[in-house]
């Protein structure tokens, strides 16, 4: 940001995933400043520490997570002309967290879904669309088995495609969904799913098209919108890339990118962007998991040069 001389100014806050809450002067100030850019927090497994990551969407509300998924040129992957952009319900479903033990080795664990959120997620999906030109939306379920409650997810998103006449709606079941998705991934456009399954659907996508490490991705409310690494698996908590400063950084600059256009400073965005395709085709600096051995500062330093 600061080599484009971007109009931004970051207030830092060092937050870790094993805090027991996200501090509340940190809340305080995206509250305050609408925005913010945030690295990956490792949420221990088990125990009693719950997740800083679902606080903080509950906490404002952050309705939709958005990872964009695609091919990258000169990144070389199973499949080409992938670019799917998977809109997660953030709020409710199996993440609501309300899990409690009935007796000694039985527990329950409660999943949410309300005609109020499921219509929400679907009007920003079939929105989303109408404004980026995109041709159709997926909704993706499971209520063959779940009919009440994957069921009303279904209805609200049936329900609002009737609006957008314009945009293709169809809909697949998740386990089908993810046998397209890594057997013809380019049939993709806009997915809207419930909570778990779209952490399930946009990890697979973003395997496809090139890794976790490149997709970037942002949770949105009415109010705020907090932009971080699109999907997390593999390399989030991974104490190797932290010690050896070999972590990724390529994803955090795309939604960098993100956050510069929801600032409405598409040009920045464009040159960020067009900095970070150049390194990625000119195959010199390439993490780890690109199949290269550079260090994130150095992938760093190559984008800056890049910047024109």
């Amino acid at each position: 940001m600061e080599a484009m001389h971007a109009p931004l100014y970051f207030e830092r806050y060092e937050v870790h995933g094993d805090m027991e809450r996200v501090p509340e002067e940190v809340i305080q100030s995206i509250k305050k400043n609408k925005v913010c850019l945030k690295g990956g927090l490792a949420t221990p497994m088990g125990g009693g520490v719950s997740s800083l990551n679902v606080q903080l969407r509950r906490e404002l509300d952050l309705y939709a997570s958005l990872v964009n998924c695609f091919n990258l040129p000169g990144l070389p992957t199973r499949h080409q002309d992938v670019d799917i952009v998977v809109i997660r319900e953030n709020t409710e479903g199996e993440y609501s967290g309300l899990e409690h033990e009935v007796v000694p080795g039985v527990v329950e664990s409660l999943k949410l879904i309300t005609k109020f959120c499921s219509e929400r997620i679907a009007k920003y999906a079939f929105e989303y669309a109408y404004l980026n030109n995109r041709k159709k939306v997926t909704a993706v379920h499971k209520a063959n088995i779940m009919k009440l409650a994957d069921g009303l997810f279904l209805e609200s998103c049936r329900e609002v495609s009737t609006k957008y006449p314009g945009i293709k709606y169809n809909e697949v079941i998740v386990d089908n969904c993810c046998m397209q998705l890594v057997s013809k991934p380019e049939q993709f456009d806009v997915m809207v799913t419930p909570n778990l399954y779209g952490n399930l659907v946009a990890n697979t996508a973003a395997g496809i098209a090139g890794g976790t490490g490149v997709m970037p991705g942002g949770n949105v409310g009415a109010d705020h919108a907090v932009f971080e690494q699109g999907a997390s698996a593999g390399n989030v908590g991974n104490v190797n890339l932290v010690e050896q400063k070999k972590a990724n950084p390529v994803a955090l600059l795309l939604s960098s990118a993100m956050m510069l256009r929801h600032l409405q400073f598409p040009s920045f965005a464009d040159r960020l962007e067009t900095a970070v395709e150049r390194v990625i085709s000119d195959g010199k600096y390439r993490t780890k998991d690109l199949g290269g051995t550079s260090t994130t500062q150095e992938v760093i330093d190559a984008v800056i040069a890049a910047l024109d």
